[in-house]
């Protein structure tokens, strides 16, 4: 194998609190927040690099405005659906209100506020829609689901994750009909028009997991403003080295990963009864090896695999994967995939359902996650690419896959602890 380094976009914000308060100020807050006034801020439930500064930094302008304030979940039926689940989720990313400064109000209640074009109730968390404004935070990136000029970000987040359970469930079963992109637009138009949101703050990541960019959006730029940043994160999204893989093997999948463990925009494997979207990545087999810890059993996106082991099932909440999976309209992401006890049992198998193809001719690829491609692992098969290749740097390697003692793959972050176990 040959460890490798990508070099991707690397834009960032350097100093995130300034970046933000700077936007803040652009958007002249004092015309229409008057002291005392309650702001709801939504907090989602995915792993947004810095989201506790940032969250941290919009209590701390409000408070200089003499506005109260409170966070709320906005993340649909994430969090098993419940009001405690969803709290549970966003401690683990420090969103707590010793950290923020702010209140937590967190409840599975929500009130109809208008219908779309179509006919269709769009509903709002009913402690936001009593506050006197709502201030909407979230990441943009590409949809794991399906494209179109408004995939993942805050029109989503306004028309699904302010929903709770009850508007993700009504809007994942119209988007069959409807598509996703048409329901999105129509549902969070509507509540621009009638919820009294104050602004939307997008968020660009890089390639490297970095916050790229920060852009605060009045009400009626969020549209514009939010097609505009996906151009961007799409340009700046990490990537596989090469298109065309035999076996893909993952170390860790999981919610704060991709929303379906595995993000398909980089996997280029999308089962989905809306049927797939073009994708130049060419995988013949995924191996994943374990669930991250804080996507605290759901293990939606398990059936984008095709092997996996029984360390990774024993950790499966069911009732939480099947209940994200149903509100998604996304049952085949929840199969789970012949598993193994080792690594090794599986790597044999998923080498001998390549056909004649020998092991070590095999085109091999092994990545920490879908979110941090900057170092990979790849077969030697790739050796030659690698000369056509400037923006791929051989940081380690030729040397044999290494296991430890019980048959399981050394992970691609134990960089010293890899050559030591190798040695013993």
């Amino acid at each position: 194998m040959l460890r490798i380094r990508q070099a991707f976009d690397r834009t960032s914000v350097q100093d995130i609190r300034r970046t933000v308060g700077e936007e803040l100020t652009k958007l002249s807050l004092r015309e229409t927040l008057r002291p005392g006034n309650r702001v709801a801020i939504t907090a989602g439930s995915r792993g947004i690099s810095h989201i506790a500064l940032i969250l941290k930094t919009i209590v701390e302008y409000l408070n200089a405005l003499g506005a109260k304030h409170f966070l709320f979940p906005a993340m649909g039926s994430h969090g098993g659906a419940t009001a405690e689940g969803q709290v549970a989720l966003l401690k683990y990313y420090q969103v707590t209100e010793d950290v923020i400064g702010a209140p937590i109000l967190s409840s599975m209640k929500v009130m109809e506020i208008g219908r779309t074009e179509g006919g269709l109730p769009v509903y709002i968390d009913q402690h936001a829609f009593r506050a006197d404004h709502i201030i909407v935070v979230n990441r943009i990136k590409p949809h794991t689901k399906f494209k179109g000029p408004i995939e993942s970000g805050l029109m989503k987040m306004m028309a699904i994750g302010m929903g709770k359970q009850k508007g993700a469930d009504l809007f994942h079963k119209a988007a069959i009909e409807y598509g996703f992109p048409k329901i999105i637009e129509d549902a969070a138009r509507v509540v621009l028009e009638k919820a009294p949101i104050l602004f939307g703050l997008g968020i660009v990541e890089n390639g490297y997991d970095e916050t790229a960019r920060v852009m605060g959006l009045l009400p009626e730029e969020i549209e514009s403003g939010e097609k505009d940043l996906l151009s961007q994160a799409k340009a700046m999204m990490p990537k596989l080295p090469f298109d065309d893989i035999d076996l893909l093997i993952v170390d860790e999948m999981g919610k704060d990963i991709s929303g379906v463990g595995m993000d398909p925009n980089v996997t280029g494997r999308n089962r989905d009864i809306t049927g797939t979207f073009p994708h130049p990545t060419r995988v013949k087999r995924i191996f994943v090896r374990d669930l991250t810890a804080s996507s605290n059993g759901n293990a939606i996106g398990i059936g984008l695999a095709d092997l996996t082991t029984k360390r990774l099932v024993e950790k499966i909440d069911y009732p939480a994967t099947y209940m994200n999976c149903a509100t998604a309209i996304s049952l085949e992401k929840g199969a789970i995939p012949i598993y193994f006890e080792t690594d090794q049992e599986a790597l044999s198998v998923a080498f001998s359902s390549l056909g004649l193809i020998r092991p070590e001719r095999c085109r091999v690829v092994h990545i920490k996650n879908t979110l941090q491609l900057d170092e990979t692992e790849i077969s030697e098969t790739y050796e030659k690419e690698l000369l056509q290749r400037p923006d791929l740097k051989i940081v380690e390697g030729p040397y044999p896959m290494g296991f430890i003692v019980q048959g399981n793959l050394l992970g691609l972050r134990l960089d010293e602890t890899r050559k030591k176990d190798l040695s013993d």
